[in-house]
């Protein structure tokens, strides 16, 4: 199974936030699409980090509520790990998990933004997966003689 695969089911919007956004409007928009992580990007196509509730949380703590008029810019993760739609599932499960990763945005061949998969949405195709392959094989062995 291939990342286009899972962007054809879950849809390929990606919720973004621009870089001098504050941590206030972030949480808001995780808020309002129920994630976990929001790509930071000045234009919607290209990619300037990526922020979640965790790096969230880990500032909070140190600089306290100051933080929420703070921009995205200074919590974001600048260094983002992205694949192809054509990339391989189970591939990019590995990577995930090696790297502790749980958000990864999907960049089409011209580099721009084409969507995001989560470890659920890794998980849950992978799943799916194994599903049907075990009612095909169910279905083999009644139809054996």
């Amino acid at each position: 199974m291939r990342i286009r695969d899972i962007l054809r089911r879950k849809g390929a919007a990606v919720a973004t936030v621009r870089p001098d956004s504050t941590v206030r409007d972030l949480l808001a928009v995780l808020s309002e699409h129920n994630v976990g992580a929001i790509v930071v990007s000045p234009d919607g196509e290209t990619i300037a980090g990526i922020a979640s509730e965790r790096d969230v949380v880990r500032k909070l703590h140190e600089h306290g509520a100051g933080l929420l008029g703070r921009p995205v810019s200074e919590i974001m993760t600048a260094e983002v790990r992205t694949c192809e739609p054509s990339a391989d599932v189970d591939d990019l499960r590995r990577t995930m998990t090696e790297h502790r990763i749980r958000h990864l945005p999907v960049v089409d061949a011209a580099g721009r933004l084409a969507g995001i998969v989560s470890i659920g949405d890794v998980v849950k195709s992978t799943i799916d997966e194994l599903v049907s392959e075990r009612e095909h094989l169910v279905e083999y062995i009644q139809r054996a003689p």
